[in-house]
């Protein structure tokens, strides 16, 4: 029985990408789910998650020169989207021959409408939608508060948490664990990232050193009440320590099972790659993804620099301040509210922003951007959202949300993601006018 579905399973997946081989260069091809609702469709974008890359004609001199580079370029397309739909196929099965074998052990598989993705080029799967604690947990919300939106998120689907030694002082991290302890949940149902660099007031309880990075991480365990994180990150580079102690630090939390992967937090290209080149000098571990800030107004690093590291070295991408901080939900348009990030103690920094020729110029991009959301029927918010979970490269977003209204808004974003069409992205690329381009020297490099 198992081998001649095995055999059906192949003979389908083959048969899938001849079919499709031919006409790869239809946009919106569907295949059938086999995991959700009977009769669904998804194309296998929707599937899979990836973007057609641009076809890119070079010029030439003659006409017959043109026309043959066309005819490569049209070809070598159909190629790339027959492989993706391929790939796609082939994890369908894979999806279909879990369920039969969970169905035969009588296990059910937990369904939900989250999506997910893997951490870089990782096996580590999270929710395309992470919960963060920054400015939230042990400070603007109450801990039971905190409780209501955990239970929430990971009742969604949400299986990543995110928080950092710093974040109110390591009470984030307090009520993080706390809440964790009391839910019950497996613990191998979730994922805990938190980030070492800024643990204390003496010098050696903040940075990158061994000592810090050892010390700082047995802390954040303590109060998190856990036995391990999933993932480590290094919260800002240190100049003050050789890259090589760094990595070595991280391999060591790693191999004592501190820590399951590690990653880095506000690092350049430059940085990464380097902690990457030692880690395979010396046969260490090297890291697995990048914390950047990324919204309409922060562009460069995410879809420039970011893609080229996944492509190159698999470094994935877990992305924050996806609504900037709350601008783009439009509660500064008329001013800021008391009750606002801005006018909270230690946020002077947001409220001049704000106030600056800048800041005034992204808030009237923005009421334009609400008049878009109004067209999609979304909120402005969920707008943003999708707009970042769009990018190649992106394993998750982190959400900073105060009750649990707003993050059930949020995590709809993930329906407004298929409304995302090229044409919409154009138009949101026209009215932002700050659209990355590589200079001519980064693209002449990356075709050698």
């Amino acid at each position: 029985m198992s081998l001649l579905w095995l055999l059906m399973s192949v003979l389908l997946v083959e048969s899938v990408a001849a079919m499709f081989a031919g006409r790869a260069s239809v946009a919106g091809v569907a295949v059938g789910s086999c995991s959700g609702a009977k009769g669904a469709k998804f194309s296998v974008e929707e599937l899979y998650g990836f973007t057609k890359k641009p076809k890119v004609t070079r010029g030439h001199c003659g006409k017959a020169d043109k026309a043959d580079s066309r005819k490569e370029s049209k070809e070598k397309g159909e190629s790339v989207l027959a492989s993706h739909i391929l790939e796609a196929a082939r994890r369908v099965m894979e999806q279909r021959r879990l369920e039969m074998y969970l169905k035969e052990c009588d296990v059910t598989m937990e369904e939900s409408g989250m999506a997910y993705r893997n951490l870089g080029k990782s096996g580590l799967r999270v929710s395309c939608l992470g919960l963060g604690t920054w400015v939230t947990f042990g400070s603007q919300i109450s801990d039971e508060m905190a409780e209501s939106v955990m239970t929430v998120a990971y009742d969604s689907g949400i299986n990543l948490f995110d928080t950092a030694e710093v974040y109110a002082s390591g009470r984030a991290e307090t009520t993080l664990g706390n809440i964790l302890k009391k839910k019950g949940w497996r613990r191998s149902s979730y994922v805990v990232t938190t980030k070492i660099y800024w643990g204390g007031h003496a010098e050696t309880e903040r940075g990158l050193s061994r000592k810090h990075i050892i010390e700082g991480l047995r802390g954040s365990l303590t109060r998190l009440q856990l036995e391990y994180v999933d993932i480590v990150f290094a919260n800002r580079s240190d100049i003050n320590a050789p890259m090589e102690e760094v990595v070595r630090a991280m391999t060591f939390v790693i191999d004592q099972g501190m820590a399951m992967y590690w990653g880095t937090s506000r690092w350049n290209a430059v940085e990464i790659m380097e902690a990457y080149s030692v880690a395979r000098q010396f046969n260490l571990v090297p890291p697995v993804c990048e914390q950047a800030e990324y919204h309409y107004f922060q562009r460069e690093k995410v879809e420039l620099h970011l893609p080229e590291l996944y492509h190159k070295i698999g470094v994935g991408a877990m992305t924050w301040s996806p609504l900037a901080c709350g601008i783009l939900t439009g509660k500064y348009n008329n001013g800021v509210p008391q009750s606002s990030r801005a006018a909270m103690k230690g946020y002077t920094w947001l409220k001049e922003r704000l106030c600056s020729d800048e800041g005034k110029q992204q808030l009237r991009k923005v009421k334009e951007l609400h008049l878009l959301a109004d067209r999609l029927s979304c909120t402005p918010a969920q707008l943003a959202i999708a707009w970042c979970l769009r990018s190649q490269g992106i394993s998750s977003v982190l959400l900073g949300v105060s009750n649990t209204d707003q993050l059930l808004e949020n995590i709809n974003s993930i329906k407004v993601l298929l409304q995302l069409t090229p044409p919409l992205i154009a138009e949101i690329d026209a009215l932002l006018g700050n659209k990355p381009q590589k200079s001519k020297k980064e693209t002449e490099r990356g075709q050698m």
